[in-house]
């Protein structure tokens, strides 16, 4: 099974990135893509990489602090820890990993995720693996945990 990446580049715009990861777990339920459209993040910041999970660290400290108690002590400096985070570049791997028999799908979501609103303003790019590099990109989206 040949796999197409896309990159996307939100820059510092950590609030884009998150409108994004939402609409691909939409995408992910609403249209049974479960195993074909895997996605990552990666943050760069002050010259240091980190790969991060789908989902952004804040939010977890967010459902942990509601867990504990509804206090508007503790939602103050969640939304403080949040501001420096925006110092950090992120850019979204995905990738789509459609049987030979589903290339009409595959095609399909091509042409659809870089005109969707969050995606579009994030310079999208689409690397086959006849591309120059994608070589390059499937190394990145492997190491990125």
């Amino acid at each position: 099974m040949a796999h197409i990446y896309m990159q996307f580049d939100f820059g510092k715009d950590e609030e884009k990135a998150q409108v994004a990861r939402h609409k691909l777990e939409v995408w992910k339920q609403a249209f049974r893509l479960d195993k074909k459209l895997l996605y990552k993040f990666e943050r760069t910041g002050d010259g240091a990489t980190t790969a991060a999970p789908a989902a952004h660290p804040a939010a977890a400290k967010a459902e942990k602090s509601k867990a504990k108690g509804k206090g508007k002590e503790k939602e103050k400096p969640k939304e403080e820890s949040a501001a420096p985070a925006s110092n950090e570049t992120v850019r979204l791997l995905l990738r789509l990993g459609f049987s030979n028999h589903e290339k009409l799908s595959e095609q399909r979501w091509v042409q659809r995720i870089p005109t969707e609103e969050p995606f579009q303003a994030a310079a999208p790019v689409v690397l086959k693996p006849g591309d120059a590099h994608f070589a390059e990109i499937e190394k990145q989206f492997e190491d990125l945990a």
